[in-house]
């Protein structure tokens, strides 16, 4: 067996910040069975979801600026899914695990070309 000798980036990679292309302390990440990629992105204070081959990702919870409101997170530290669909964050500094439904934000598409 052959080690790996390179990464691929797959989210983020683009420096620290916060626009949809870039990460802030990510602190967590899970892939499902469409290798759609999910991060907690820490200090942006969001779960952000990156479809296969994207160059930015989607905010799917929080992104609403640090906070203790119910779509809000102050550090969040992880994430994990249930076999519904649902995705439960570790909201570090507001001593909370926090469920959320993400069934309903729109599916990663895969857009086809005639060319």
């Amino acid at each position: 067996m052959n080690a790996a000798k390179e990464g691929i980036v797959v989210a983020g990679g683009q420096n620290e910040g916060n626009d949809i292309a870039r990460l802030s302390r990510p602190q967590g990440v899970i892939v499902d069975a469409s290798d759609t990629v999910y991060v907690a992105d820490g200090w942006n204070n969001r779960i952000m979801r990156w479809c296969k081959g994207a160059t930015e990702g989607n905010i799917i919870a929080g992104g609403n600026g640090r906070g203790d409101k119910a779509n809000q997170f102050h550090d969040v530290m992880g994430l994990s899914f249930d076999r519904d669909g649902n995705i439960y964050v570790v909201d570090q500094k507001n001593y909370r695990i926090q469920r959320f439904n993400i069934r309903t934000n729109r599916a990663c598409v895969r857009m086809l070309s005639n060319s």
